[in-house]
């Protein structure tokens, strides 16, 4: 059900037509508090406003008539206010009417402001068919680099559909299907090892989540590029969370089809970093499973040796994210990656410490996480440090094993998660850690309600500069 990463493409590469152009378009207006930019409204349009008692405060837009017809649109944009999203022109596909359009006020940042535009494209009707919607067309800026635009708008919403896919049409078996899809695009290679072959493979702690569903648990394991720094990231697949024989109550089962968000996000910074040819050696890690109820299921108190050698305490069969992890750490950290980097939706005491919006980063780099909080607020796509309290590590002692998969008490819930997955790492270089929630669960500019592949574009935009793409 869910559409190839070409066809993706496709789609956000209509949403632009290039700056030289000669097809006719709207205007857009966009206007300060303080009546700034007003100078580029014609006087009609000016008295329209005033009329209309229109005041352009963040995110207030007013379509503007003209003698025949539609002059454009005015979006309100504030005067600096703390906390305004920049992808405020993201807004504008989700309220204007079909057509073409180009920024008539210069956008600050006219790269961020076309790929706004893209990501407030955004629908998901896979399921809700009917007429096909009217293009919102843009008239990108001189300058903007379209294919680049296009090209991470598209590995966005890649992401964003197969989180929102339910997950009777996207289980371990689909998420394969389309980490393949994108390999052949980008000429990658792909090896997938499955079911009861997790043993042999020593992938336990994978194949013990996912062996109480008919849908085999995977690790699918894509590489690209054969020079530069190693560069391994993994995402967490498990594609349905039932809790396990720790089920969850109802209410907190009712969005788990995004549990493998972090894969859909791991898997959306791969196609960036693909598709720009980073000079890198890429792998992208995805132990895929489903944590389902069955006589098979692993159990609370299950004693169970991991890849790395270390015998893990199921301490909640809920927790079973960190587990699937753990394997996957091993595996990539053997190779000492120059960066290894983990993308789990992966505690609720994340969201209780942050909210939806703003996924924790835990690092071992401190320049690197610097960079990222930073890119990440300049481009909207944010994070906020916290960090790996070496004191509270001792509190995953297990009294049967060599530690517990959870600290039973309700503290730091985030951060014992993030330090037991950092008992894996060994050799690699750099790691960061990001406990994503992977949706947006109200509509703002450039992210509609849904799925979402949080921290991806903020990743590769330090990797990018870091690594000096060619």
């Amino acid at each position: 059900m869910v559409t190839s990463f070409n066809d993706v493409l496709q789609l956000t590469s209509n949403l632009f037509l290039g700056s030289d152009s000669k097809i006719a378009s709207r205007a857009i207006w966009m206007l300060g508090n303080g009546g700034k930019a007003g100078d580029r409204l014609p006087e009609r349009h000016r008295a329209w406003l005033r009329e209309t008692e229109f005041k352009p405060r963040p995110g207030t837009f007013s379509l503007v008539p003209q003698d025949e017809g539609l002059a454009g649109v005015v979006l309100g944009i504030g005067d600096g206010e703390a906390g305004i999203s920049p992808l405020l022109p993201g807004l504008l596909p989700t309220v204007i009417p079909g057509g073409d359009y180009h920024f008539a006020t210069p956008p600050a940042d006219p790269a961020l402001a076309a790929l706004a535009w893209a990501l407030g494209s955004y629908t998901f009707r896979t399921y809700q068919p009917g007429e096909a919607r009217t293009p919102r067309r843009l008239k990108t800026p001189a300058g903007v680099a379209v294919e680049e635009t296009a090209r991470i708008a598209a590995a966005i919403w890649l992401g964003r559909d197969l989180i929102n896919t339910p997950a009777h049409d996207l289980g371990p078996a689909e998420l394969q299907a389309a980490t393949r899809d994108v390999a052949e695009y980008f000429d990658a290679g792909v090896a997938v090892t499955t079911g009861d072959d997790l043993l042999p493979a020593n992938l336990p702690l994978l194949h013990a989540v996912g062996r109480g569903s008919v849908r085999k648990p995977r690790m699918i394991d894509l590489r690209w590029g054969n020079t530069g720094p190693k560069v391994t990231i993994i995402g967490k697949g498990i594609c349905f969370d039932t809790g396990g024989l720790n089920i969850k109550p109802g209410v907190a089962m009712a969005l788990m089809k995004k549990d493998m968000g972090g894969a859909a996000t791991a898997l959306a910074l791969a196609i960036m970093i693909m598709g720009s040819k980073l000079p890198v050696q890429l792998r992208l890690l995805i132990p895929a499973a489903e944590n389902s109820i069955s006589g098979d299921s692993f159990r609370p108190s299950d004693i169970i040796k991991s890849r790395a050698g270390i015998t893990v305490e199921v301490g909640d069969t809920d927790a079973e994210g960190r587990l699937v992890l753990a394997d996957a750490l091993d595996l990539a950290d053997a190779e000492a990656p120059d960066y290894l980097m983990t993308f789990a939706t992966l505690t609720g005491a994340a969201r209780v410490a942050l909210g939806p919006d703003l996924p924790p980063l835990y690092s071992t780099d401190d320049a690197l996480a610097a960079e990222l909080v930073k890119a990440g607020i300049r481009l909207g796509d944010p994070m906020w440090r916290m960090p790996l309290w070496q004191p509270y590590d001792a509190l995953l002692e297990s009294k049967f094993a060599e530690v517990n998969s959870i600290f039973a008490e309700p503290f730091a819930g985030s951060i014992m998660a993030a330090l037991f997955l950092k008992r894996f790492v060994k050799n690699a270089k750099t790691y960061a850690h990001f406990d994503i929630y992977g949706w947006t669960p109200r509509p703002q500019p450039g992210k509609p309600y849904g799925g979402e592949a949080q921290c991806a574009r903020a990743v590769y935009d330090v990797l990018k500069t870091r690594l000096k793409a060619s």
